[in-house]
């Protein structure tokens, strides 16, 4: 049978179960921590400890995979991660490679590539098929998926390298592919305009945070492709309110678009973004921007929507499922 990586190594896909596919178990920054996070606001342990917590509530709510598009440039540190995993051993955790970056490639890739200063294959293809097969700095732990983004700026130097090798090295291994879009400026139409062009299996894409939007038009654009829609950011009712949200994936799922979407929040135990106050900052401005709220509350507006046991079914489990099959 299929296999997917995760955090503790190989599982079955078919014992994925209930799946969020887009959500992050810790986002900061090393520099910011080490520099002036550390002794200040940040503890390791108490971050570790409380992420625990979070994850074995949420895998009690039924989740038992999660899917963390964590790469660098939203801080990735796979140790930390394998910590919290090997604690709550009832629920799978998807690592991921790839780069997060609205405009320029990091300075290390900078220089380094075909007709750059030092003339040679692009490292950042190598990098990935690297974390993807042989495992991530030394873990062991291999990533099953790889990440980019395509922002409001577009298609910019930087950014249409990056995805040109994250492209590359899906057609290296087959892994499939989460970009992260902005639904307001469409740009999940140029991200797999660029991907055809280079060959990706479309239906192996996720077009990440596409339930931003309730333009049923674009949305259907994107799935009439065979990518998936990644209707993953329930709860950050700033960008789309939650209600919104449900009616338009009650919509797709009407149109027959059932089997192209996946949900998610697009959360995490800890981000760094507003230094310290992680849980007191959301808990004000998004307080239903948690990993239970799909459980909690989403699940049951879909079904009052209209939305079937078996339809909700096949976004959290089996569209999960085919897309790392």
């Amino acid at each position: 049978m299929p296999t997917v990586e995760t955090l503790r190594g190989p599982v079955d896909v078919n014992t994925m179960g209930q799946t969020l596919m887009h959500d992050h178990v810790f986002v900061l920054a090393t520099e910011h921590v080490d520099n002036y996070g550390a002794g200040a606001w940040w503890d390791e342990e108490t971050r570790v400890a409380d992420a625990v917590t979070k994850l074995r509530a949420v895998a009690a709510k039924g989740v038992r995979t999660i899917v963390d598009p964590t790469v660098w440039g939203l801080g990735r540190y796979i140790p930390r991660v394998k910590r919290v995993a090997d604690q709550v051993p009832e629920l799978n955790i998807i690592a991921a490679t790839g780069l997060y970056s609205y405009d320029e490639v990091p300075h290390q890739y900078e220089h380094r590539g075909p007709g750059l200063l030092i003339d040679c294959p692009d490292p950042m293809i190598d990098d990935f098929v690297r974390d993807l097969t042989e495992g991530i700095a030394g873990t062991g732990v291999k990533a099953a998926f790889l990440k980019c983004v395509v922002e409001a700026k577009g298609l910019t130097p930087g950014v249409e390298r990056i995805c040109k090798a994250v492209a590359q090295a899906h057609l290296r291994t087959g892994a499939p592919i989460t970009v992260h879009t902005n639904s307001f400026t469409q740009s999940g139409l140029l991200a797999l305009d660029l991907f055809g062009k280079e060959g990706v299996d479309l239906t192996k894409v996720v077009i990440g945070h596409a339930g931003d939007s309730n333009d049923l038009d674009y949305l259907m654009r994107l799935a009439d492709t065979g990518a998936v829609l990644g209707m993953d950011r329930f709860g950050l009712d700033l960008y789309n309110p939650t209600p919104q949200r449900v009616a338009t994936v009650a919509a797709l799922a009407a149109r027959g678009y059932t089997d192209r979407m996946v949900l998610s929040h697009d959360t995490a135990c800890f981000m760094d973004y507003f230094g310290g106050p992680w849980d007191e900052t959301r808990d004000a401005v998004a307080p239903n921007w948690r990993y239970d709220h799909i459980h909690d509350d989403v699940l049951a507006a879909l079904r009052d929507s209209g939305v079937t046991d078996d339809q909700i079914e096949q976004m959290l489990v089996f569209n999960p499922k085919r897309y790392f099959s």
